[in-house]
């Protein structure tokens, strides 16, 4: 299990190609790239905070839960913080396992809980100033299949 919050950027490709090799007992590998997404064309940038000890700890049991409730190899959680520009990749979530339904399931669940519980504070900045971003209740209602 790797758990990494990071302010620099990361390359995907090269972190799922790193990531899967070794595991030769795996069937399914599963990844999910998230990033900053401008979606009316007013966003300049997006700034995340977080209490380092706090957030990896945090994000860890979110792991740990992961691996109670299916069959993982391996996990990888990988979460940025600090100015991101638009299009940059904010988080990376990949899952390894011998069967693809367990990867799936997994790396969902993973994503679903980030987005909802790790203690990370978002700010958007656009031309009209800067706001806080609250909590979504289509993200909140996500966590309920779980």
């Amino acid at each position: 299990m790797t758990v990494r919050v990071q302010s620099e950027v990361f390359d995907a490709g090269a972190e799922l190609n790193a990531f899967a090799i070794g595991h030769s007992d795996v069937g399914a590998v599963v990844s999910f790239t998230g990033v900053v997404r401008d979606t009316d064309g007013t966003l300049h940038q997006m700034e995340i905070e977080h209490y380092p000890a706090m957030t990896e700890r945090a994000i860890a049991g979110i792991v740990e839960d992961a691996k109670s409730r299916w069959a993982l190899k391996d996990v990888l959680v990988i979460h940025r913080y600090g100015t991101l520009s638009v299009g940059a990749p904010i988080m990376m979530v990949a899952t390894a396992s011998a069967h693809r339904a367990d990867a799936f399931a997994a790396a969902d669940f993973l994503m679903d809980y980030l987005k909802s519980r790790a203690p990370f504070w978002k700010k958007e900045t656009t031309a009209d100033g800067s706001a806080w971003v609250a909590a979504k209740d289509d993200d909140e209602s996500a966590l309920n299949r779980w």
